[in-house]
Formats: structure tokens, sequence, C-alpha cells
């Protein structure tokens, strides 16, 4: 079936420009992007034409650093640094989970805020709970929206109430990674050390077994914070980063991982991160929440490390993406004002919203951008009127700054318009 989308679109097939098409159409094709014009071919007679005129149509936002359960949480204790928050806030929040009610009460306003903000894919940390963490996938997969979502693993440096025994983790995990695939197939497993501190050493390498043996993603926290950057120097003497005791231990697989945060790494940690191809997830608002610093991400682009913008709800206070694309830029002007960062060039908009749409749906494939091939993932935006004759791209702007989740009215993953979930 083929399906035209005409409306005001626009999208980043690269960082450093917008393309947009007023008045245009994106040709649709079984649910991938045949191509994008300003008008219909002349052998259109076959095209159902969807008329969204007035409107923005976007790429879907992706968000590849998130916690579910921590999103009841959100706004609290953001006078503590990370060590004190996990302690205080995040660990009893998350042995709630084992009370599955508790885990499908708190999932499904998860999923629908997400849905509600135009996160279409995500990469979530779970629980340790095997069965809650399987109910979240069930409900994304009901939802209609495509995330990977991993079971967490600890066993170790953690409160007696939410602490694994190392083999019960492994086993739970491979129990997880077959029910996942016969029962949700359209949503990914990520193997989820939850970081080096929480996880032991026979815990991290059978767990980079299992994603060696079943070609998993792999997902965790990289150089968040410098108190644990030395907790994982101390854990781990022998090893000269944190960076490498991942890397070690096999959870580092070439262009399957992600690493949160990674606001301190040095130079050798950069040339691993950039040889293993590793997407590194800026969470702005979250590094100034709590307190963790501010990443450089122009030195990181410029070195040709690969980047996408993450909400890190809890640590985030939010979930909207275009909340977190303007707190990405504000960070990066914050950081010219740091020594020795006085020549870094703040990211513009176009290279913001690239990394919350191509860059991070790169993760899922060809996803995040209108170009021939892609995935119709898409959000229907209309605006507010203004006094002035705003360009296409200054419309995307000020909702950027300005919009919300009332301002869109659909959202399509994989050319497959996705209601409000969990409707009565």
């Amino acid at each position: 079936m083929t399906v035209a989308y005409k409306g005001d679109i626009i999208f980043a097939p690269t960082p450093d420009r917008f393309q947009t098409f007023e008045d245009g159409y994106v040709i649709v094709e079984d649910g991938r992007v045949r191509r994008v014009c300003s008008s219909l071919p002349s052998d259109s007679r076959d095209i159902t034409v969807i008329d969204r005129s007035g409107r923005l149509i976007i790429p879907g936002f992706n968000d590849l650093h998130i916690h579910a359960p921590q999103y009841p949480l959100a706004g609290l204790g953001f006078d503590y640094e990370l060590l004190p928050w996990l302690e205080k806030y995040t660990f009893k929040a998350e042995s709630k989970y084992s009370d599955i009610d508790v885990a499908d009460y708190w999932y499904r306003q998860f999923i629908t805020k997400l849905w509600e903000n135009g996160t279409l894919r995500f990469s979530a940390f779970a629980t340790l709970h095997n069965e809650a963490t399987l109910r979240l996938m069930e409900l994304c997969q009901e939802s209609g929206l495509r995330p990977v979502i991993g079971k967490v693993n600890m066993d170790r440096n953690s409160p007696d109430y939410l602490v694994e025994d190392t083999d019960v983790s492994l086993a739970g995990t491979e129990e997880l990674i077959a029910k996942s695939r016969k029962l949700t197939p359209d949503i990914g497993f990520i193997i989820t050390p939850r970081f080096v501190p929480s996880t032991t050493p026979e815990l991290m390498a059978g767990l980079g077994e299992l994603a060696r043996r079943y070609h998993l993603p792999v997902q965790s926290h990289l150089d968040e914070n410098r108190n644990e950057i030395q907790w994982v120097h101390d854990l781990h003497p022998d090893i000269p980063t944190y960076t490498e005791v991942y890397e070690q231990y096999g959870l580092m697989p070439d262009g399957r991982t992600i690493m949160a945060h990674c606001i301190w790494l040095t130079d050798r940690e950069r040339k691993i991160l950039k040889e293993h191809g590793v997407w590194l997830t800026h969470c702005a608002e979250s590094n100034l929440d709590l307190a963790s610093g501010i990443m450089p991400v122009r030195r990181n682009l410029d070195y040709g490390l690969k980047i996408s913008i993450a909400s890190d709800v809890a640590g985030g206070h939010e979930p909207a993406m275009n909340r977190h694309i303007v707190m990405t830029i504000e960070a990066s002007k914050a950081k010219t004002f740091e020594d020795g960062h006085a020549e870094d060039r703040p990211l513009c908009l176009s290279e913001a919203f690239h990394m919350a749409t191509k860059a991070g749906g790169a993760f899922f494939g060809k996803v995040g951008s209108f170009e021939p091939g892609y995935e119709f993932d898409a959000l229907i935006i209309r605006e507010d009127e203004s006094p002035l004759e705003l360009s296409v791209e200054e419309r995307l702007e000020r909702f950027i700054y300005t919009g919300d989740d009332r301002d869109i009215e659909e959202r399509y993953v994989g050319g497959v318009l996705v209601p409000r979930p969990f409707q009565e």
C-alpha cells in the first residue's frame, strides 16, 4: 500500500542542515519512505493522500537512555548528587516493582507519557525483577511503540532488598531473552548491567557471554560522576579506565552498545569508544540535575563519536524530547564558559534535532529521517498561530522550545498510526 502524507515536512538528514518541503508530500510504501517531493508524481493515481496541510510533519523522537521504573520519581531529590540520590530514592522505588500490580500500573503511565510526547522508540532500563520486566515488554508490544528493554543486573554494592545472586541474575536474563523473543517479537531485548560498581566480574563476564551468544546489544552507564569513576578504579585497580572494564568483560559489542552520560572521558576512552562504534547518550538535563557535569559534546562530535540525546528519566525530570533538545543546546552554550572551552562552538538546532531523531534512530536501523528507505516514524504537529510569517524551520524551532504534547496530533511508527495506548 502506498500513501502520501501532505504537509510542511522537515527533517535533518545531516547534522548541519534541515531539509524542508513546504506543502509537500512524504510518499510511504509498505511503511517505508519512498520519496519526499513538492508535488505528486504523474503516476500517483494509486496513491492515497492523507492531507495534513498546515501541519508540520517531523520524524518521531528516539530516546536511547531512560529508566522506566523511575518515572514516578521525576522531579525528586535534585539537592543530591548521583550516588546518594540512588540510595535515597531510586533503589527504594525500584524495589516496589517486585509487585506485578505496581509494575503494571506505573509502566502503563510511563508508556502513555512517552506516546504523548512523541517518543516512539527508546532504550529502557527496567528493574531486576523478571516478571515486571516482561510485563513492561508486553505493554510496549501492545502500545505500538518499538523500544529495546533490558532487565537490570546487579549483584553487589546494592541494598539487601534490591540485589541478586549472580547465577540467578544470569539465569533470569537468559530466560527473559527466550520469553521475549516468543511473546514480544517487536520489542528488542538489551543486556543491562546497571553499572560497574553494582556488578561483579563474574556477572559482567556472564552477561558479556550472553550478548555474544545471542548477538544482543548492551546498555549501561559510563563516566557520569567523578566519585563513581573513583569507585570503579578502586574496584578494578588493574584496569586503566572505566571504559576498559566493560570492554574486558565483553560488554562493548561493536555497533551494538549504548553508554549513557560519558561526561568525564579520557582521550584513551574516546579512542576505544570510537573503535567499537558505541552510541554515547547525552543526558544534559540529568547531568545538571544531579550536578554530574557537562559533556563536551562539540569535542566528542569533532572526534567522530556517535552521540544521541536522552532524557535519563528520572535523573532527568521530564521525558519530553523537545525539552531535551533545548537543554542540549543550552548546555553546549554553558560549556563555553568553562576554562579551556571558550572556542567550542555551541550546538545549533539542526545538530541537536538530528541527535534526537536520526542519530538515535540509527540504533534501530533506518529510523529517524525521511530519506528513501527509512521507516516512516513521524509526528504530525499543529502549532499555535503567529503574527509573523514564519518559515517551516522557524515553526519547528518554536515547537521545540515552547511546544508540548498537546501540539502532537498523530504519531506513526513504521507507517502505522499509533493511537493512545491502553484506552478502555
